[in-house]
Formats: structure tokens, C-alpha cells, sequence
């Protein structure tokens, strides 16, 4: 089950970095500025924010099988629709409509943890499906490359878009959720206020505005970063910029298997799952000598240590949800949160910007590597116990 979730976390994030990839070609064919792509990006992040919140809901109301397929069903179709773009306005809208659907990957992901994985293994489970998106980010240079070199951009957001479609095959006469799952699934999901008024999605929210942009730098300005400090040309981009993604996928598997070990050895939940994110926020530290150090090859490996930080950290409050509510919120809540944290993300993503025209990659770095610090601290002091209620938010006001 945990495969299906993997995989189309792989199809999320090709389908995603496909712009990225085809955006010289682009750019040049549709006469785009640097604002003008810059648009174009912001309504994918607009729609992705707002989603979140919206989708989590929506999955935990209709049920897995059904709100995952929702999901992927929009953003293929949107992915697919690119090609027919014939423009930057006409981009920015499929950019829009993919960003819609691609919100829904991680909170249906997290609620197939909740369903199939008891609390030893959802780190481990969550990192293993969230380890798809460092897949997906190596696969799509060189797949969406060659497509575009043999037919064209337009087919080769035909074709990876299609990739959903095969996905959707599969999922819909395979899934069907475990019976306890079903039991609770019929019964009426948690409203919404009530989960806001939580004291743990108040913090967990709080706590991810500070992680996840993190990723959205690495993801969004390291190539940019090996451009404009590290004096790298394409070639050298498309040889390197990959090995952090590669490094970050390792992070998914050792965040799971960190908790696991630590539950084993009697730590509590709350610990455990705590005392892995610090772990590995303190590698994520690593950002601020990275953009120190002269040699080229150094800063990538120290990128790289910051990236296997977030996704071992990533690993571990994936899990969280889960931890703490039943199985019927447990989208809602991941999603809920990450709307806070979009929101983070593109405020950061504004900062990033400025602060590299008028200073350097310097302080931007140094910021990032403080972030996840801030997060740990965040969880420690304001977040309580987890699995303080498995069958009710009522007993964990804010």
C-alpha cells in the first residue's frame, strides 16, 4: 500500500519539476521575463497553499480511495494541459491548476500511513512515500531532457502528465482500506474549527512555517546558487545539481528508522518522534558552512547533509498526525498545516529574493540553517505530549 503513496509522490514531484526542466525553452518561445516566470511559479505556490487546507478535509470526508484518485486525476489532467499553453498568462493557469491537485499527495499519503501502519513504523512508512519526491526530483532532468530533445516540450508534458493516469489504473481496483479504517471512516469527520482550535495543528502548523521553506530554497535557488556564486555553467548544473536530491532520499529512510529504533528502546512516542527531528535539524545546520567554504564540491556536500536533515526530520512529523488524532483527521490535520507553511514559504521565498539582490547568498544561507532550530524549539516548548487523544479532539484544547 505504502508503494502506491510512494509512487505517486515520484509522479508528483515530475510532473512538478517538468517546468523547471523545459523553462529555458520556454522562456525563449513565450518571451518571458524574469517576472514573468517569476508569476508563473507563484500561482503553481497560490494554489499549492491554499489547497492544502482544503484537500486534507476533502480526503478525510470522502475517504482514501476516492480522494487520492480525485487528486491525482486533477493534476495529470493539469500536468497534460500544459502543452497547450500559448503563453505565460496561459501557463500560469495550468501552473495553477496543477498546484491545486498536487496539494492533495502528501495529506492522502499520510492518511494511508494512519490506516495501514501502527505508531513503530509511520516514521519509517512516511519517510519511504515521502521518499518519492527525491526521486522524482533525480528522474525528471534527464527524462523530461531527452523528450524534450526528441519531440518536443509540448509531448513531454503529454507524456509525464499520462503517467497519472497509469497510476489511477491501479489504484482503483487495488486500494481498499483496512476494515478498522473503513469502521472509522464512515463516521463524521472532524470539523474543521474544531481541529484549528487544537493546541497541537496550532503548533504544528507554527513549527512547519519554519521547516518547510527550507526545502522550497533548496528546491527553487540551489541551482540559481551554483549559477551565480559557485561559477557553474548548465553542464555543470546538470551533472551536480542532482547528488543533494540523491542524498535527501536517504534521509526519508534513516528519520523512520531513527524513531523506530528509539521506540524500541523505550522511548515514548513524544520523544522519540521529537528527539529525531532535532537530530536531524541540527545536520540541516550544515547550510551556513556550506555557503562559506571555496571549494565547490565541499558546499555540495554540506547542501546535501542539510537536505538528508529535512527529509529525516520530514519523516518524523509526517507521522505526527497520525500520533495524535484518529485516523479520519489525520489528512485534514497535515493538511491544515501545511497551508500555514505555504504561506511561510512564499513569504521566505520573497525574503530569499531580496536579500540576494541587495546582500548575497550569505545571510540567506546562515537564515536557513537557523530555521530548523527554531522548529525543534517550537515542538519542545509549545507542542505537549503526542497521543493525547485517540478518539476525540475535545480533550486537546488550545
Amino acid at each position: 500500500m505504502i508503494s502506491f503513496a510512494f509512487s505517486a509522490t515520484v509522479i508528483n514531484y515530475l510532473d512538478r519539476q517538468t517546468l523547471s526542466v523545459s523553462a529555458p525553452v520556454l522562456r525563449e518561445r513565450f518571451h518571458m521575463s524574469n517576472t514573468e516566470y517569476s508569476y508563473v511559479l507563484f500561482a503553481f505556490l497560490l494554489a499549492y497553499t491554499i489547497m492544502n487546507g482544503v484537500s486534507g478535509t476533502l480526503i478525510d470526508r470522502i475517504g482514501t480511495r476516492l480522494g487520492y484518485a480525485a487528486c491525482v486525476a486533477w493534476w495529470s489532467t493539469a500536468a497534460v494541459l500544459h502543452a497547450l499553453a500559448r503563453g505565460a498568462l496561459s501557463l500560469g493557469f495550468f501552473r495553477f491548476l496543477l498546484g491545486m491537485g498536487e496539494a492533495g499527495n502528501w495529506p492522502a499519503g499520510v492518511k494511508v500511513v494512519a490506516e495501514w501502519f501502527p505508531e513503530r513504523e509511520r516514521a519509517l512508512a512516511s519517510g519511504v512515500f515521502n521518499s518519492g519526491s527525491a526521486v522524482g526530483a533525480i528522474l525528471a532532468p534527464p527524462i523530461v531532457a531527452y523528450i524534450l530533445l526528441k519531440l518536443g516540450w509540448r509531448v513531454a508534458f503529454a507524456f509525464v502528465g499520462a503517467m497519472g493516469f497509469v497510476w489511477l489504473l491501479l489504484w482503483w481496483p487495488t486500494y481498499r482500506p483496512p476494515s478498522d479504517a473503513g469502521k472509522e471512516g464512515n463516521a463524521l469527520a472532524t470539523p474543521v474549527w474544531r481541529l484549528i482550535r487544537t493546541r497541537f495543528v496550532a503548533t504544528f502548523t507554527l513549527s512547519k512555517m519554519f521547516m518547510d521553506p527550507v526545502w522550497y530554497f533548496y528546491i527553487f535557488w540551489f541551482p540559481e546558487y551554483l549559477k551565480r556564486a559557485r561559477n557553474f555553467d548548465m553542464a555543470a548544473i546538470g551533472k551536480y545539481a542532482w547528488i543533494p536530491f540523491a542524498v535527501a532520499g536517504f534521509g526519508n529512510l534513516l528519520g523512520g528508522l531513527l524513531s523506530g529504533f528509539l521506540l524500541r528502546r523505550g522511548f515514548s512516542v513524544t520523544s522519540a518522534r521529537k528527539v529525531s527531528v532535532t537530530f536531524f535539524a541540527l545536520l540541516m545546520t550544515s547550510a551556513i558552512p556550506a555557503v562559506i567554504v571555496r571549494d565547490a564540491g565541499s558546499s555540495i556536500g554540506l547542501v546535501s547533509l542539510a537536505m538528508l536533515g529535512y527529509t529525516g526530520s520530514l519523516a518524523n512529523m509526517l507521522a505526527m498526525p497520525s500520533d495524535v488524532f484518529p485516523k479520519n483527521a489525520a489528512a485534514s490535520v497535515y493538511g491544515l498545516a501545511s497551508t500555514g507553511s505555504g504561506f511561510g514559504g512564499m513569504l521566505f521565498t520573497l525574503m530569499t529574493g531580496w536579500a540576494v539582490d541587495h546582500y548575497s547568498y550569505k545571510p540567506v544561507f546562515f537564515g536557513f540553517g537557523i530555521m530548523p532550530i527554531i522548529c525543534t524549539l517550537i515542538l519542545w516548548t509549545m507542542l505537549g505530549p503526542l497521543c493525547a487523544t485517540r478518539q476525540t479532539t475535545d480533550a486537546i484544547p488550545l
